[in-house]
């Protein structure tokens, strides 16, 4: 269970999460309005979901913060690449696994938004920039931990 832990990139998480809200809610790109004209959508059909209220919490100052369903997705993420950081301090054959799964997750998250109208969203280019950001800094932790833990015995 250890293992599939240290293999497994919690950053796919959110990622999965955004794209089955998009492929269940996403609208058309074309619509059609009343006079019978197809219209081509400006704004990805995902916007207006992301932009619906998650969470509102009344406070001191006597307004109420409100947390849209974007953001939602865009906290836990944050809450994911912390872990992820935090898991890539290791130097195991595991680690090096998952920072694979990681690139393939990049590609596969920059692919989604620069073809699917769904997924050009700031949420989801805001998804993609920190699954970039989980490959290079897992990479460059496990490096200089490996280093670290190479040069410990003196001269070296």
């Amino acid at each position: 269970m250890r293992l599939m832990f240290g293999i497994f990139p919690l950053l796919v998480i959110p990622v999965v999460l955004y794209n089955l809200l998009a492929m269940a809610f996403g609208g058309p790109v074309q619509d059609i309005d009343a006079s019978g004209q197809l219209i081509q959508s400006q704004a990805a059909p995902m916007a207006s979901l992301l932009n619906e209220r998650f969470l509102g919490l009344p406070m001191i100052s006597g307004v109420e913060w409100v947390l849209t369903k974007g953001d939602a997705i865009v906290l836990l993420a944050v809450i994911f690449l912390f872990l992820e950081i935090l898991k890539s301090t290791s130097t195991g054959t595991a680690t090096i696994i998952n920072h694979g799964i990681s690139l393939l997750i990049f590609i596969l998250c920059l692919v989604q938004f620069l073809l699917m109208p769904n997924f050009a969203t700031s949420t989801f280019f805001i998804l993609t920039a920190m699954t970039l950001l989980d490959v290079l800094a897992g990479v460059i932790v496990t490096i200089v931990s490996a280093r670290r833990d190479f040069g410990v015995a003196g001269d070296v």
